[in-house]
């Protein structure tokens, strides 16, 4: 099928997400855009949930970097787009994605969180405003690229953590990012389970001992051990 957008999703027993973000984009198919789930591993009924609504469902070696090269490499679209299975894609988004992202190497969301919690306002401004100034994106702020662009950057670093951080600054050198007016609804699960001001706290500190030169291996190890 050739589209232009391919939304490439990683999955790892995230088949609830995957089934609610699935469902809302299902009454807007069309022959513009794919949808690829890309599998590590599930032992939930994520495969079968991505069955009933990707136009492709494949496997891949756990870890976000791998899965979204995995599927970057059997899209069919001009522009590839990296969502979090969690992520709620409004449809004027979705729009705004299909009209303007081939006109741009590359872009990211602004991101409205899900939760409620005031705190959560402010979280999000922060997350918009750094990415703004920096140039620097999360995954969840939907990153997407121009499939000529990433093979070009030589795809995802085939890292454990911080890929997205990579991908960016990498993708900077070549152009400032694309954001849309429209956000993208991002989970605030991590900060309702292990705490508001513990994440704040571990996500800059991973970010600073990154830019500080530690390895992604060592980080990784760091971040799965204080976030769960």
């Amino acid at each position: 099928m050739s589209c232009v957008l391919s939304i490439i999703i990683p999955v790892l027993n995230d088949a609830v997400a995957l089934e609610r973000l699935c469902t809302a984009l299902t009454p807007v198919k069309n022959a513009q855009w794919e949808i690829i789930v890309v599998d590590g591993g599930s032992i939930d009924d994520s495969v079968s949930v991505a069955a009933s609504f990707a136009h492709q469902v494949i496997s891949a070696t756990p870890g976000r970097a791998r899965q979204m090269q995995a599927g970057a490499d059997v899209a069919s679209g001009d522009v590839l787009w990296f969502v979090h299975a969690d992520s709620g894609i409004p449809l004027n988004l979705l729009s705004e994605i299909l009209l303007h992202a081939r006109q741009h190497s590359w872009g990211r969301c602004d991101v409205t969180l899900d939760g409620a919690h005031p705190m959560f306002r402010i979280i999000e401004w922060f997350m918009n405003h750094r990415a703004r100034f920096t140039g620097i994106c999360t995954g969840d702020q939907g990153i997407f690229v121009r499939r000529d662009v990433l093979l070009n950057i030589g795809g995802f670093a085939d890292i454990p953590l911080m890929e997205d951080i990579d991908l960016s600054e990498r993708l900077k050198k070549i152009a400032a990012p694309f954001v849309p007016q429209s956000r993208i609804i991002a989970s605030s699960r991590r900060w309702n389970e292990h705490g508001i001001a513990r994440t704040i706290f571990l996500m800059w500190y991973i970010r600073l001992r990154f830019f500080l030169g530690a390895t992604p291996e060592s980080l990784h190890s760091v971040y799965y051990r204080k976030s769960h």
